[in-house]
């Protein structure tokens, strides 16, 4: 019975994270970008690769980029979950 709260707090630790990375990873990449276009010979190209990363977000938001990033974002954590899950699963029979 120890062992239930454990694997509880680990399946929501690893579903939080694999929800968080690929959010912190586009929210880099677009602050990244934003910081180049300050510079003058890197504008357009910053832009052109804003608003082509802003379009693929909507696809999968309905043509709103937030709501495309959640969805990445939930089908990331759910993913990780059943992996987290499979795992688990294997590493017990293994030991049987």
């Amino acid at each position: 019975m120890k062992t239930r709260p454990h694997f509880l707090l680990f399946l929501t630790l690893t579903m939080f994270l694999s929800f968080a990375t690929p959010i912190v990873f586009v929210g880099g990449g677009l602050a990244g970008l934003a910081l180049l276009q300050h510079f003058p010979g890197l504008r357009e190209i910053a832009q052109l690769s804003i608003d082509q990363i802003l379009q693929i977000l909507a696809v999968f938001g309905s043509g709103d980029p937030v709501t495309g990033m959640l969805a990445i974002g939930l089908t990331c954590g759910f993913v990780g979950g059943l992996f987290m899950l499979c795992t688990n699963y294997r590493y017990r029979h293994l030991l049987d």
